[in-house]
């Protein structure tokens, strides 16, 4: 699904280098949480995933071209702005080109906002608009579906049921996951794979061994 070999890149296009040599590949199927230090590369690494940024030495390549994407939670989306639910998906899907309405009512249905289809984004708690982000990306039935810290900014209960659904977005539809992370905890519970971001250069493991060797060293924020 993602296969990068010697990676590297600079926002100068000069040393010192954000990423540098990174080689990984991510399967189909799998669900991979990127975790590291602030400022290690994490949001550098996913914009390089989905194309918005150019490596400086090296090559990625995304083999599927129906990918969805959630942003941060930003303050735009519990702004003022007078749109609902239902409109702001219906705006995307028509940049989607997408003709069959159904699909918008399909989405809200997954992630359980059907009742809040006629309401204003502003008037949304931030568990509620998250998922809003996450119906709007499931819009064009992604294969690969990249986010960026989703729990940011989100109450406990709400993050329980935002974990829940990817995980069974991933287990029973097969979706890819891709996700940055500063919720070790729901990294760990969660995710297949966990790449581990450090000093310019990454690694795979387990959940399993990332929780016995970086959490029981204090590593609490990534």
């Amino acid at each position: 699904m993602i296969k990068a070999k010697n990676l590297t890149f600079s926002y100068k296009g000069t040393p010192p280098f954000v990423l540098d040599g990174i080689s990984l590949e991510i399967n189909s199927g799998e669900y991979v949480s990127v975790v590291g230090d602030n400022g290690c590369g994490k949001t550098t690494l996913m914009k390089l995933i989905l194309g918005f940024l150019k490596p400086t030495n090296g090559n990625i390549e995304t083999l599927s071209k129906k990918i969805g994407y959630v942003p941060q939670r930003s303050d735009s989306v519990s702004s003022g702005f007078p749109i609902t639910v239902r409109e702001m998906l219906n705006s995307y899907r028509k940049l989607l080109k997408i003709k069959d309405n159904s699909v918008v009512s399909e989405s809200l249905d997954k992630v359980g906002l059907r009742e809040q289809a006629g309401s204003l984004m502003g008037n949304l708690s931030g568990g509620q608009a998250q998922k809003a982000l996450i119906a709007r990306a499931l819009l064009g039935s992604p294969e690969l579906l990249i986010l960026d810290e989703p729990s940011s900014g989100v109450d406990i209960d709400s993050q329980r049921e935002i974990y829940a659904l990817l995980k069974r977005l991933n287990t029973e539809q097969g979706l890819t996951i891709v996700s940055v992370e500063h919720n070790l905890n729901a990294a760990i519970s969660n995710s297949t794979a966990i790449y581990h971001l450090h000093g310019g250069n990454g690694h795979f493991c387990t959940p399993q061994k990332y929780s016995e060797e970086y959490l029981g060293k204090g590593e609490r924020n990534a």
